[in-house]
């Protein structure tokens, strides 16, 4: 089965793409209705827990290690044998899922202390977070199961429904922000927390149809016929997923750490962290994400046939478009932070202070932008191989350096220390994945690759100290017009983007770091 690593990219970007402005119309009524208030703060908090251990038991450790082996069965053992090992795998997440979930509703004033122990100061924050997390965490179960049907239908080439799924999150909270409310005393966080486990709800119904649809139906098996004829492959997986748990444990960390720590700021701090990263989750997700998510099947078919050549220029390309984005996408980030946050974001609850703060926030996460893409394009590369060790290796070394860099920013740079903590430990993470690909000798880069990454290195820095002169010299021009009617705020940052667009992409057009006659040929083979 050949999938155009391009296209696929494309196809996976782009639906992402519509889940992201989906989420931003999200995150704009929540900042309109919840402000970086005691309420915000406790719902981001209760958001945050079941994507925590999201990452552990669906994107993370059981996908990575599920998915080449799902792949490697399509391609050597044929249809049948694979969707086999996948019904066993899904029912062994259900069921480990399942009473992980029950044991953590039980404790969860316990586990919401340890997440924000900042939030016992508050008893009302506390009570909040407390009731809001019981709601959300069902979500967990739920999404893990969509992330492995997800993985099924990614594998088989089909990389559409499953890129949707979080358009049907967004939606679905958005609607019940209004339908939930007025039956909720007019509590909006509340409301929003029923959305969440409610989306994964539809999400699970929308990709049992999807997964039915291509003849790759999930149902569960009983607990004990697994234990007693579970195949050669769910030990490999389990083999696998071991290694794979200290890795995503270790990243968990991170992330516990960063709620932990900044819970103790003063209110409004959990809330200026969340906008900030969402704004610079968007090109991570409509990039990064896509491409992990189709390198990975990719890869892992090429190599398994031989085709060691393939997947090198597969991987070539994956750097470039990886670089080609996230640098201008960092530098526009950085350059434009406060006026991008005022013009999205400043209005209702959400007011002018929030909006510098979410600002400054923003450009410390945007320093890491183009690391943390590239890990996310690097990472297949040992996954592919069945290798999970050595992420387990950077993590380690990550989680290590993370904690050493809060300690150290958070007094002297409050909450901008955790964002600028991220950055830094995003680039340790991308420095180590080169360490280990040129020493074992995984990949070469050749030199006219190491050229265009050069050429748009210098068109991103370039592009950005332009933005930033045309938004110091537009006040002599507009007046204030940050607190202008919303149309004319629109149009002036768009004026100042579109500005940086055309001294970027001039640049790399003359250095021919990006031929237009490539671009061309991505566009069309996307559009057939």
């Amino acid at each position: 089965m050949k999938v155009s690593l391009i296209k696929s990219v494309m196809t996976v970007g782009g639906f992402t793409m519509v889940s992201r402005v989906t989420g931003f119309v999200r995150d704009v009524l929540i900042a309109n209705f919840l402000g970086a208030s005691l309420l915000a703060d406790a719902f981001f908090v209760a958001f945050k827990l079941p994507n925590l251990f999201r990452s552990l038991f669906a994107e993370g450790a059981f996908n990575v290690a599920f998915v080449p082996l799902f792949s490697e069965l399509m391609e050597t053992k044929g249809r049948q044998k694979a969707l086999d090992f996948a019904k066993e795998a899904f029912s062994a997440l259900f069921y480990i899922v399942f009473l992980f979930c029950a044991v953590m509703e039980i404790a969860m004033p316990a586990v919401v202390f340890l997440q924000a122990p900042g939030f016992v100061e508050n008893p009302q924050k506390m009570d909040a977070a407390v009731l809001m997390s019981r709601i959300t965490f069902p979500y967990l179960l739920l999404v893990s199961l969509n992330s492995l049907q997800s993985g099924v239908l990614n594998s088989a080439g089909k990389f559409a429904a499953a890129a949707l799924t979080p358009v049907l999150l967004n939606l679905t909270m958005i609607a019940s922000l209004f339908a939930f409310t007025p039956f909720l005393g007019g509590n909006y966080a509340y409301a929003l927390s029923c959305g969440v486990t409610l989306a994964g709800v539809f999400q699970l119904l929308w990709l049992v149809v999807h997964t039915r649809k291509e003849g790759l139906p999930l149902g569960l098996i009983a607990p004990l016929k697994i234990v007693r004829n579970a195949s050669a492959e769910v030990g490999l997986l389990l083999k696998r997923v071991l290694p794979g748990v200290f890795g995503s444990g270790i990243y968990q960390i991170n992330l516990f750490l960063d709620t932990m720590f900044v819970s103790f700021l003063s209110t409004g701090a959990v809330s200026w962290l969340y906008y900030a990263n969402r704004l610079y989750q968007l090109p991570v997700g409509i990039i990064g994400a896509a491409i992990g998510t189709v390198l990975l099947p990719v890869l892992t078919r090429q190599l398994k046939a031989g085709d060691v050549r393939e997947a090198e220029a597969n991987l070539h390309k994956a750097v470039l478009l990886s670089v080609f984005v996230s640098l201008p996408a960092a530098s526009g980030l950085i350059a434009l932070n406060h006026p991008i946050i005022s013009v999205l974001f400043e209005r209702g609850a959400f007011d002018a202070q929030a909006a510098a703060n979410t600002g400054i926030a923003l450009a410390a996460y945007a320093a890491g932008l183009p690391a943390y893409i590239l890990t996310k394009t690097f990472a297949p590369v040992f996954y592919a191989r069945g290798d999970t060790a050595t992420p387990v290796k950077i993590a380690a070394c990550a989680l290590a350096a993370y904690i050493g860099l809060c300690l150290a920013l958070l007094p002297r740079l409050g909450y901008v220390g955790i964002a600028l903590s991220t950055a830094i430990v995003a680039w340790l993470n991308l420095g180590q994945y080169l360490y280990y690909i040129l020493k074992r000798r995984l990949h070469a880069f050749p030199k006219t690759l190491l050229f265009k990454i050069a050429v748009v290195t210098l068109a991103s820095v370039i592009a950005g100290v332009a933005m930033y002169a045309g938004y110091a010299y537009s006040f002599d021009f507009f007046g204030d017009w940050l607190h202008d009617v919303l149309l004319n705020r629109l149009l002036i940052l768009g004026a100042l983007s579109a500005s940086g667009s055309v001294v970027f992409l001039t640049i790399t057009f003359l250095g021919k770091a990006v031929p237009l006659t490539t671009l061309k040929g991505m566009l069309a083979r996307h559009k057939k």
